[in-house]
């Protein structure tokens, strides 16, 4: 018996999907939750799911957001998004987040409860017709924009931070910073740690696998950042 926790700000849809779902005597719905925030006092409180079903627009926590979270807290944990916002920039940004599947509530009885066994498989699944959409999108070889600007927002970083994170990356010293954009040693010693203590990591090393895994250096790296002469 698998278990599902579903999330979704509508009680009408999340007791739709719940009797779609507990048609099939080998899925079981262990909780409910109207957004991430609930979502999130579920898992502190209750037993441990094998999938999250999330939608992503929601009031006090996005699905995206969701996704975060559950995925650094507790990796264990599949998350699928289904959702009516089937734009590819959305499905991008959801399994760049840590999604493991992105299932469309236009989709038929068939084709959503396949997509779920599959995820609970341990295989990656995309509903057909979203999946054609980003074909398309490759094809037709049209840029995929992720909103970073949000990630820095979430994250509470400064541009200035980001620079010195970029340079930390690159193995630069706290000295050699310094020089290159024109700040004390100290303050960016100061920014070094505020990045330590906004990501919860335990130190540089673990800075930096963090800022790679969660794309707060995506920004430079696009951009083709230069280091000042």
């Amino acid at each position: 018996m698998y278990k599902i926790l579903l999330v979704d700000d509508h009680t009408l849809v999340r007791n739709g999907f719940r009797l779609i779902l507990e048609s099939h005597k080998q899925l079981s719905i262990v909780g409910e939750a109207g957004d991430g925030v609930e979502a999130l006092e579920f898992l502190d409180k209750s037993e441990t799911p094998d999938l999250i079903i999330t939608d992503l627009k929601m009031e006090e926590m996005s699905g995206i957001t969701l996704i975060h979270k559950v995925k650094a807290k507790y990796p264990e944990i599949d998350v699928a998004v289904l959702s009516m916002i089937e734009d590819n920039n959305t499905v991008a940004e959801a399994f760049w987040a840590g999604a493991v599947g992105f299932l469309s509530k236009n989709s038929d009885y068939d084709e959503l409860v396949q997509g779920i066994f599959n995820i609970l498989q341990g295989k990656r699944y995309i509903s057909m017709e979203i999946g054609l959409s980003l074909l398309d999108h490759f094809q037709l070889n049209r840029p995929i924009y992720i909103d970073t600007e949000a990630i820095y927002h979430r994250y509470d970083t400064s541009e200035r931070e980001l620079m010195v994170l970029e340079l930390i990356s690159r193995g630069f010293t706290n000295a050699e910073i310094a020089d290159q954009i024109f700040l004390s040693k100290r303050t960016v010693e100061g920014h070094r740690q505020q990045l330590i203590d906004k990501t919860k990591t335990k130190n540089t090393a673990d800075l930096v696998r963090f800022a790679f895994e969660n794309k707060l250096l995506n920004k430079w790296v696009n951009n083709g950042f230069k280091i000042p002469c």
